[in-house]
């Protein structure tokens, strides 16, 4: 019997989508032969904590189901640990890499692996709070069918079934890394009224997490792309692919790794939205199979979002993720060029490679960033209101910004670089975290 994470990681109020968890796990556990850890990492207030206590205390005893909920002082204590055992250089750095202060989508992935490692489990499979299960005949479409359905086999075992093939026979010896799908309902990036303002402003920002030398026509047809999943399209059956999946077709809220992510961290940047894409993005360049499905879930917005501060913050994580592109482009491009040069002759990530191509990147010339600043600032005025002034705000910051996004790809190359030893010494420290299927 394999041993599955099922990962939950949250910073708000989300009892409902607690319970929507704890129904897949258990769905997870009677159809497929897997124990399944449900793990919640939960940096969310007291009182916000002790309401989801009581959502995982409502999900019961299920057989082979072992839930853990924990918030940010259990979870420091296992790093601590984890750290010390790994003898990693700049201990102290490297906690605050896995557990910052500020918000960091991938530095709460980054647990889970850590944790799910501990746990023995060989596979982490990530949901968001900020989203639900599509029904179908009543009942939830639960993307962990296609994940245990295909994760971690041979290619060659995977294509067998439900699942269409369109990979090379080449790679049919190889495992698959990723299961994933989208989302549909509203878009994943909160930008929805800068396109209804002004279209073409929305076309200038939304262009600038393209590489600054790509023609106006290649901008346009990543615009008309991005941050849609698949759009509004409801679930009325099953199809899934094994294939090399498009970065562009998957999600993170909807999405599973075998192997890869015991090699290669995500992006440990705070404060950046899409700082925790960067696995799917190597999945596919170091030609690793994937299976896409179309069991969407529904993405919505909270509506902290919609508040003068929540507009505030949110807008900062969109413009650093801007900034962080000139860093992840030119890695997306020689990852792209290297392909399976990758992978080591177990066929296994080269976490070395990675680190090196950060550390090169954060060479480069920042002033493509600073025409991205000028090009937001001038984008923002036009629209006026609450975007001019969050202009002016920004205008206070740019020197700051541009420091912050190279001293995040600094940090991403030196995670990386401890990130096996971390990985070891979790699956070392292991019985430590686990007492009667409860956190210690």
């Amino acid at each position: 019997m394999r041993r599955v994470c099922l990962t939950l990681p949250t910073d708000r109020a989300c009892p409902e989508t607690i319970a929507a968890i704890g129904g897949e796990a258990a769905y997870a556990a009677a159809h497929f032969d897997a124990e399944v850890h449900l793990l919640i990492l939960d940096s969310s207030d007291p009182d916000t904590f002790a309401a989801h206590t009581r959502a995982v205390h409502a999900l019961g005893e299920v057989p082979r189901v072992i839930t853990h909920h924990l918030g940010e002082a259990a979870q420091r204590a296992f790093l601590r640990r984890v750290i010390e055992r790994a003898e990693v250089a700049k201990p102290e750095l490297m906690l605050e890499l896995m557990l910052p202060a500020g918000l960091s989508y991938g530095a709460c992935t980054n647990r889970a692996f850590l944790i799910a490692a501990a746990l023995g489990c060989e596979s982490v499979h990530r949901r968001d709070s900020d989203s639900r299960y599509q029904l179908a005949d009543g009942e939830p479409v639960y993307p962990v069918h296609h994940e245990l359905t295909s994760l971690g086999k041979r290619a060659a075992e995977a294509a067998h079934g439900a699942v269409e093939t369109a990979l090379d026979q080449r790679h049919a010896h190889k495992r698959v890394a990723m299961v994933g799908s989208s989302f549909v309902g509203e878009l994943s990036v909160d930008i929805g009224e800068i396109r209804d303002l002004d279209p073409e402003a929305y076309y200038d920002v939304v262009s600038l997490w393209a590489p600054g030398a790509w023609p106006r026509e290649r901008k346009r047809e990543l615009v008309d792309d991005s941050f849609r999943g698949a759009g509004t399209e409801a679930f009325t059956g099953d199809r899934a692919t094994l294939t090399l999946v498009d970065p562009m077709r998957v999600d993170m809220c909807n999405i599973s790794f075998h192997g890869v992510h015991e090699r290669v961290p995500l992006p440990p940047a705070t404060d950046t939205i899409g700082s925790d894409y960067f696995l799917i993005h190597l999945v596919h360049d170091a030609a690793l199979p994937g299976v896409l499905h179309n069991r969407n879930i529904v993405n919505f917005y909270t509506a902290e979002r919609r508040t003068d501060a929540g507009f505030v913050a949110y807008q900062t994580r969109f413009v650093k993720f801007f900034l962080s592109m000139l860093y992840f482009n030119h890695i997306y491009e020689r990852m792209a060029s290297a392909g399976e040069a990758l992978l080591d002759d177990r066929g296994q990530v080269r976490g070395s490679v990675i680190s090196a191509l950060a550390r090169q990147s954060a060479t480069l010339d920042r002033a493509e960033n600073v025409h991205r600043l000028d090009r937001v600032d001038a984008a923002y005025r036009g629209l006026g209101g609450r975007y001019a002034r969050f202009a002016d705000l920004l205008a206070t910051r740019r020197e700051r910004l541009l420091d912050e996004a190279r001293g995040d790809i600094e940090d991403f190359a030196l995670l990386t670089e401890a990130w096996e030893p971390l990985v070891r010494a979790s699956k070392a420290t292991g019985p430590l975290l686990l007492s009667a299927g409860r956190p210690t």
